[in-house]
């Protein structure tokens, strides 16, 4: 396959994956309505958790992620380049997901399973800081913003220069999303994991 149709197939491919809405089906199949019209009207598995389910919460954590993993995966088949793309493409994918008017969640799940994807450090990396973040003061945003930062550093260290740029570029469209919870950040605002609204 030539090169510009194997990048353009994995870009299809990936956003494809990245633009199904887990947060908002397995909330509706629960029974819970638009999870949109709750907490923070995100489709997110911290906005899921705030209909009070546990487990719809980790189901949509873990369903984000994979999608994010498959694509890699997936595109992987076509090349490490086009494994590149279609990480990336499956995190627009849910950023701006078709089916709901381009208006999707923040990424923070679909990016990890996007660097479990490339390299497991990576996702290691990103795992350990969002946990000891959100274990010392239970917020969610600075936890996941915490971790971005750190999966940026450590890329730098562990992948070629293209690779860490392009990953760099990612946690920027990730950072641009939470812009709302920075400011919340700022003024001291923000909601804790667990809370309702």
């Amino acid at each position: 396959m030539p090169e510009g149709l194997s990048l353009l197939t994995a870009a299809v491919i990936g956003y494809l994956f990245g633009s199904i809405p887990f947060g908002l089906l397995l909330t509706r199949l629960a029974g819970h309505g638009d999870i949109r019209s709750i907490g923070s009207g995100n489709i997110g598995a911290t906005n899921v958790l705030r209909t009070g389910s546990r487990g719809l919460a980790a189901a949509t954590l873990a369903g984000d992620a994979a999608k994010g993993w498959l694509a890699v995966i997936v595109g992987g088949l076509l090349g490490p380049m086009p494994a590149l793309v279609a990480g990336v493409a499956s995190l627009a994918g849910h950023v701006f997901p078709v089916w709901l008017r381009f208006r999707g969640g923040k990424g923070i799940a679909t990016f990890l399973g996007v660097m479990l994807g490339l390299n497991i450090w990576l996702a290691l990396t990103f795992a350990v800081a969002w946990l000891a973040v959100a274990a010392a003061i239970r917020i969610s945003s600075a936890a996941a913003l915490a971790a971005t930062a750190a999966v940026v550093i450590v890329g730098f260290v562990v992948e070629p220069p293209l690779v860490a740029a392009v990953i760099a570029l990612m946690v920027a469209l990730l950072w641009w999303r939470h812009a709302d919870n920075i400011r919340r950040l700022l003024a001291g605002t923000e909601s804790r994991i667990g809370d309702k609204t």
